[in-house]
């Protein structure tokens, strides 16, 4: 007998039909997990490459001091703060002039109408002023055995908080004092015991106008001026004005040469008001302010400041500071530093 008859159409109907819903439903199955499948691969994170930027996000802020453009001889303020507005900064450190003739915004002969258009100026650009800072501290110490240097110096620095409040900025950096300058002839080596005291006077005699203003005296972490050599150090001396009002300003590459800014950061805990970011190489011979470098062209262990910086708490203004605005295409090092501080704090 011949199986292979034909069956009837109907029931060749029902089963075609049965068979496509079949299909249809695993069709779906598979479509409907295809794009499960899809959406899943385009909301999942890609696995952050340490080689890039660091895998960890950080809450601090970008900020590149003044000292870093061409200012005052091939760009104006206003310039220099527009272009790090456009290159992603948060805020921009400034520098005050103890000089009236060098052609600074920021000078002793400027006022609080002058700074006020100032900060009037960086609020229409966007853009914060993260600290006021300055070299006068230098030719006029707190702590010089000249009278006159040092009346002039705390003169100076009352000036610059008074600066400060009307910038709008509660940043202000303070060297206290120095045992030696190596980079001056005319400074006169002070005797470590006579600098501490004097120091000691300097900020406590500025203290109650920097209350009143809201300013912090932020005391900068130098090494090369022979004071306040050890975290320790610094810490005694800022706790003992018992005052809120008097902070540190960290600077990790000032301490580069023998010590490490991932132990100060950690030691220095919450007096950290401010910071600088100063790459420096132990690489080469050259120990001036030559040796410091562009961010990420050093020898700085960054995973390691970042992580310290952030298990203290610190969430404020991570400022590049550089002395050396390049001679040609000077905004290649503000948009490079931009780039290199969106990797140390996991942007990228």
């Amino acid at each position: 007998m011949n199986r292979d008859f034909p069956r009837p159409a109907s029931h060749c109907g029902s089963l075609d039909r049965r068979a496509a819903l079949r299909s249809m439903a695993a069709f779906g199955g598979v479509t409907a997990l295809t794009a499960a499948t899809g959406a899943a691969q385009e909301n999942a994170q890609p696995t952050p490459d340490a080689r890039r930027a660091s895998p960890k996000r950080y809450k601090m802020k970008k900020a590149i001091n003044l000292w870093a453009f061409p200012y005052p001889d091939k760009m104006t303020l206003r310039e220099c703060l527009q272009l790090a507005k456009d290159a992603g900064f948060d805020g921009v450190e400034l520098n005050y002039d103890p000089d009236d003739s060098l052609g600074s915004d920021l000078q002793p002969k400027a006022g609080t109408k002058d700074f006020e258009a100032i900060r009037k100026m960086a609020d229409d650009i966007g853009i914060a002023i993260s600290g006021l800072c300055s070299f006068a501290f230098w030719p006029f110490p707190l702590s010089s055995n000249d009278d006159a240097k040092r009346s002039h110096g705390l003169e100076l620095a009352g000036k610059m908080a008074q600066a400060a409040h009307d910038l709008g900025t509660e940043n202000l950096l303070v060297v206290p004092g120095a045992v030696h300058i190596p980079w001056r002839d005319d400074h006169e080596p002070v005797p470590n015991d006579v600098c501490d005291q004097r120091a000691k006077e300097a900020v406590k005699a500025l203290l109650p106008q920097a209350e009143k203003l809201g300013v912090y005296l932020n005391i900068e972490n130098i090494f090369f001026n022979g004071y306040l050599m050890t975290p320790m150090e610094m810490n005694a001396f800022v706790d003992s004005f018992e005052s809120d009002h008097v902070r540190v300003h960290f600077d990790t590459g000032n301490i580069m040469e023998y010590q490490f800014p991932e132990h100060w950061a950690r030691l220095l805990g919450k007096r950290t008001k401010n910071v600088h970011l100063k790459e420096f190489t132990k690489k080469g011979t050259d120990h001036s302010l030559e040796s410091f470098r562009p961010l990420l062209d050093g020898t700085t262990n960054w995973p390691a400041v970042m992580e310290a910086l952030d298990g203290v708490g610190y969430d404020g203004y991570l400022t590049f500071e550089y002395f050396h605005p390049y001679l040609h295409y000077p905004e290649a090092l503000i948009y490079q530093t931009s780039d290199s501080l969106d990797r140390l704090l996991g942007i990228v």
